[in-house]
């Protein structure tokens, strides 16, 4: 919530209305429990009432050997053309906000359906 609430302000937006995130499948969060907490820890904030949308990131690795990039699959990092034991993770671990969307501060209040879309950070 930090986070939003920094780029937020950063970018002039008086209430955000979607906060979109990648989660690797490594990275120990459960989304459900994410959605919920989110509620809470959302309320009296700019995010209030904000769409929290999820994207998981699978795990891929790096063979050291062959150079060939997998999908990992029941945490088994083998490389499923060598058969080279690997820890060479690429991607699965992030917790990354992508992007906030929102109304900007000094747009109309009168029934606009704009708004502003702007790119977040790890």
């Amino acid at each position: 919530m930090d986070m939003v609430a920094r780029e937020s302000r950063e970018h002039g937006l008086k209430q955000v209305k979607a906060i979109r995130i990648q989660v690797g499948v490594l990275a120990a969060v459960v989304p459900e429990a994410l959605h919920f907490c989110f509620d809470f820890a959302s309320r009296e904030t700019e995010a209030a009432g904000a769409r929290l949308e999820i994207e998981t990131v699978a795990a891929v690795a790096r063979c050291p050997d062959c150079d060939l990039m997998f999908e990992v699959e029941d945490l088994i990092f083998l490389c499923p053309r060598c058969q080279a034991p690997t820890m060479e993770l690429v991607s699965g671990r992030e917790l990354v906000l992508v992007s906030l969307e929102g109304d900007e501060k000094g747009d109309d209040d009168g029934g606009s359906q704009g708004g502003s879309q702007h790119s977040g950070s790890q």
